[in-house]
């Protein structure tokens, strides 16, 4: 067997040891993973709003996460001091792909339709591929532009059917979605070009330290407000999920695959997040899928697995 840096199977820890089976040695499996876990909390989050705001609900998930982050590298690594020059531009991968995504799409999706942002957010796999592609970070072959093509039809399909539509009342909102994107691809391809460097727990777990104070300082008033004796198990529950899976697992396994497999394919992954959110959904929600789902899901799904080909 190769010597490889890559992930512990049971924690997931990016530092030098040999690959181990299961689904933390492929990144492909693993993202596959990432997938179910964030597809499962946008249901999760919906259900626990019911008792929190969303701005709190977001301070407080990312600063239990931060915490359990830094006390596993501490654990892990013993050190958690970042290589000479490194701070700077975990700094602003933090306040990017954090603090200005989670405000930027808290902000948009209040002001436009979920439909229009769940389409816009799908635009970020061809963000990221254009923008890694000129940069020279990325290189994209036929299939990752025929995965794209098909994954995005996949999403039109669904969201066109679900009444997707610009207007004054939601150009606003689309803009900062939009945005939100641009902060994603953005802290995508800088994860990337540190991901060689520093190893993806002390990456990750920097990204949030840095990215975390702003969106704690805009959620402190809603925490100060919230009477947590009208705050029940189930949005408790929502918190301790975001935080250990959707935020610690997830964001260990997604950097760790941007860097095995790069941004491109990682990303188109997240295109069939929303399938995974619509089966969620049913169960906890009553939001029954449709025919015109299920259709978006067969091109998604079919998308993401020739993405993943090599030439």
């Amino acid at each position: 067997m190769s010597i490889e840096t890559t992930i512990n199977p049971g924690i997931g820890l990016g530092v030098r040891e040999r690959r181990a089976p299961g689904i933390f040695s492929s990144p492909d499996l693993s993202m596959i993973l990432v997938v179910l876990l964030w597809g499962s909390n946008f249901a999760i989050i919906k259900v626990s709003l019911r008792d929190l705001g969303p701005l709190t609900f977001t301070a407080l998930r990312f600063s239990l996460a931060t915490v359990l982050l830094l006390a596993l590298l501490r654990w892990r690594e013993g050190s958690l001091a970042l290589p000479k020059g490194h701070f700077l531009r975990m700094l602003w991968l933090g306040l990017i792909g954090n603090t200005g995504y989670q405000i930027l799409f808290i902000s948009g999706l209040a002001r436009t339709t979920s439909a229009n942002g769940s389409l816009i957010i799908t635009s970020t796999p061809i963000i990221v591929a254009l923008a890694g592609s000129l940069i020279g970070i990325e290189r994209i072959n036929r299939y990752i532009i025929i995965g794209m093509s098909l994954a995005f039809g996949g999403i039109m399909t669904v969201m066109l059917n679900r009444g997707v539509a610009v207007s004054p009342e939601t150009i606003t909102g689309d803009m900062l979605v939009l945005g939100s994107s641009f902060c994603w691809a953005i802290y995508v391809l800088g994860m990337r070009a540190v991901s060689h460097e520093i190893s993806p727990l002390k990456a990750t777990t920097y990204s949030l330290i840095t990215g975390m104070p702003g969106l704690l300082l805009i959620g402190l008033p809603g925490i100060v407000r919230t009477d947590w004796h009208l705050v029940g198990p189930t949005a408790i529950g929502g918190i301790l999920y975001s935080s250990i899976f959707a935020l610690v697992v997830c964001y260990l396994l997604h950097n760790r695959a941007v860097r095995l497999i790069g941004g491109v394919r990682t990303t188109i992954y997240g295109c069939a997040i929303p399938i995974i959110a619509a089966l969620v959904a049913w169960p906890l929600l009553g939001e029954r899928p449709t025919i015109t789902q299920a259709i978006g899901a067969t091109l998604i799904i079919g998308g993401v697995f020739i993405s993943g080909r090599k030439t």
